[in-house]
């Protein structure tokens, strides 16, 4: 509002680093691109927790061996589930 506004073709042109943009910004992507991203999230944040739990193991001991095993059995649980309902088939 303040300054000039003198547009032009050259100005008015979207930029996308010098490529002609050949569908339109608003493109709809797949949920299933969405939901497979979530899993990479979860499944990659569930790997963070094992290795502090691997430093500390030792003064741990069975309490948190058994501890890890029930949070394993539950991602495999998630994952079964998830395998079953055709949640990683891209099909």
């Amino acid at each position: 509002m303040v300054g000039p506004s003198r547009p032009n073709h050259r100005k008015l042109q979207a930029y996308e680093s010098g490529i002609v943009p050949t569908t339109p910004a608003r493109h709809r992507m797949s949920v299933r691109y969405y939901l497979t991203a979530m899993l990479f999230i979860i499944f990659d944040i569930e790997a963070v927790f094992f290795y502090p739990w691997a430093v500390i193991l030792h003064r741990l001991r069975w309490y948190g061996l058994i501890e890890m095993f029930v949070f394993m059995l539950i991602l495999l649980i998630t994952l079964a589930h998830i395998w079953r309902k055709g949640g990683l088939d891209w099909e």
